[in-house]
């Protein structure tokens, strides 16, 4: 095993992971990354774009209040005050060092308006590859920085920590040098979502959960793990895990849901019709899948006035599935997207473990509460790297504690194994903890995870660096797929995204946020926020 010393290690290629790697210069910073090449994650993938009040009719205070309306009783207010307020100053600063966003013919920004938000504040670029665009500017800063060094093909196995508890390094497989202990006292991480626990998601294949077990395996506190976001309007490819998005913003700009007699249906559900919050529509979408009927996207009035050029990645989605949406509605049906829970964090993105910190879909800052507003995650995750990595530029540089050198890994599901293994924990997740639950669905989820869990345990991991990554990936997902049910089960109500067919009302006496650690539920409930928190 090598030892390398590290200043910083950042975990995950995505948009805050980049961001603050970018922002901790001068510190010394490793970034660890297992894609082949930056970037990695979702922030990639985003469509939609990124909300924040710059429009001089548009203010912090009105962003504030519809992030906090869409969480479904459960956001903090204080943090969404401070991301809508500092993410208009801070996005801001980014326009003005360059970052491409999309303009009008006279140098305005472009602004969209989205589901549940009460203005047009989404800034987008690349039309709907703001995802692609952004990160790919934002990689090739990181490349040229002198402070950082990637290390591309680098799965993290495990944090280390001290006897006390602190972040001591990071173990993790490199494809070229085996394994690695990058010794340092402060970790951030950014490894995104959970989405490929599931049989179909948007997330790409390396959303898998890595980030939120790592930190429950050291000790750290995690909150609102059952609330997950089925994007409404997912490609209906008929495949499982990656399926294509079809961002929001088509429905802003117009688009309509028909079922399948080509009849509107969102009228009746709700008064925003198709803008009404994301839970609200994937549940309208959800159940006429559920039972039997296609629901269609319909963008036809949209292409007739150019979209295809507005939209040009929902055009190259249609045109490989060999559809014309200036002639016919797309299949779409809720796929999952977005993860509310993960690593609870303060407003300086620490973590309950020293030397921790967690930005992006990783973290659970409280601003999301049940239910992610649309186009706030991009923002949430810069804003918050950005915090993050000015607390630790203002904090003494943390030398590593003395450990043992961690045993490397021997046991685990051999690369074909972890593959199946993990298609069926996908499916047990997608019928147990799905867009609708109910207790003895959970309750069978639970039993079938254990004993998929226990036909893979005594497996052994070849060396490849790609069957560690597998077998990594494979505990990981065990670990946070349990996670979810437990929270999902113990939640007896419907609310935001968590919807309980046994449950279906919301009740007042759940108005809290459940936090847990690897052993279980926290049994203080009236506290809303857990006391590593309240004693900052």
């Amino acid at each position: 095993m090598q030892m390398r010393q590290a200043d910083i290690v950042i975990i995950g290629s995505g948009m805050a992971g980049l961001v603050a790697a970018l922002r901790l210069a001068p510190r010394r910073v490793t970034l660890l990354t297992k894609t082949d090449d930056l970037p990695g994650g979702s922030s990639h993938w985003a469509q939609g774009g990124i909300a924040a009040a710059i429009d001089p009719a548009d203010n912090p205070a009105d962003h504030a209040a519809d992030t906090v309306a869409a969480g479904a009783g459960l956001t903090d207010p204080a943090m969404a005050d401070l991301l809508t307020a500092e993410g208009a100053t801070r996005l801001a600063a980014w326009v003005e060092a360059g970052l491409p966003f999309d303009r009008t013919p006279e140098g305005r920004l472009c602004l969209g308006r989205e589901a549940a938000h009460g203005a047009a504040r989404v800034l987008h670029a690349g039309g709907d590859a703001t995802g692609r665009t952004l990160i790919a500017d934002l990689a090739a800063r990181v490349r040229a920085a002198a402070h950082v060094t990637v290390e591309t093909g680098a799965f993290a196995w495990d944090l280390v920590t001290s006897r006390q508890g602190a972040i001591a390094g990071v173990l993790a497989h490199h494809g070229d040098a085996g394994w690695v202990l990058h010794r340092t006292g402060t970790v951030l991480l950014a490894t995104g979502g959970i989405g490929q626990l599931y049989r179909h998601t948007t997330n790409p294949v390396e959303a898998t959960g890595d980030g939120q077990a790592m930190a429950a395996r050291a000790g750290a506190v995690l909150a609102d793990m059952e609330f997950v976001q089925f994007h409404p309007t997912a490609f209906a490819a008929g495949r499982m895990g990656q399926v294509p998005l079809l961002t929001e913003a088509l429905r802003g700009a117009g688009a309509r849901l028909l079922d399948g007699d080509g009849n509107r249906f969102m009228e009746a559900e709700h008064p925003l019709a198709e803008l009404a919050p994301r839970d609200i529509v994937a549940k309208a979408i959800g159940r006429r899948v559920a039972a039997g009927q296609p629901v269609y996207l319909d963008l036809r009035a949209i292409w007739a006035a150019g979209g295809a050029t507005q939209f040009p990645t929902v055009a190259g989605i249609c045109e490989a599935a060999g559809i014309d949406p200036a002639e016919s509605p797309v299949p779409v049906a809720p796929a999952a997207h977005y993860h509310m829970g993960g690593i609870v964090t303060d407003e300086e993105g620490r973590t309950s473990v020293p030397g921790l910190y967690a930005a992006g879909e990783v973290a659970c800052t409280g601003v999301h509460g049940a239910n992610r507003l649309a186009s706030n995650s991009l923002l949430e995750a810069l804003v918050f790297a950005e915090r993050a990595a000015a607390h630790i530029l203002a904090s003494p540089a943390i030398a590593p504690a003395p450990v043992a050198l961690p045993d490397m890994p021997a046991t685990g599901a051999p690369p074909q194994a972890a593959r199946e293994a993990a298609l069926q924990a996908a499916a047990i997740m997608a019928e147990g903890a799905g867009l609708l639950r109910d207790g003895a669905g959970l309750a069978q989820a639970q039993t079938e995870l254990a004993a998929l869990a226990a036909s893979t345990s005594d497996e052994r991991i070849l060396l490849e660096a790609d069957a560690i990554r597998l077998a990594g990936e494979w505990r990981n997902r065990l670990l946070v797929s349990g996670l979810i049910l437990k929270a999902a089960a113990a939640r007896q109500e419907s609310r935001g995204a968590h919807q309980r067919a046994d449950w279906p009302a919301t009740r007042p006496e759940w108005r809290r946020r459940q936090h847990l650690t690897i052993d279980g539920l926290l049994t203080d409930r009236a506290a809303s926020r857990p006391a590593f928190l309240i004693d900052r």
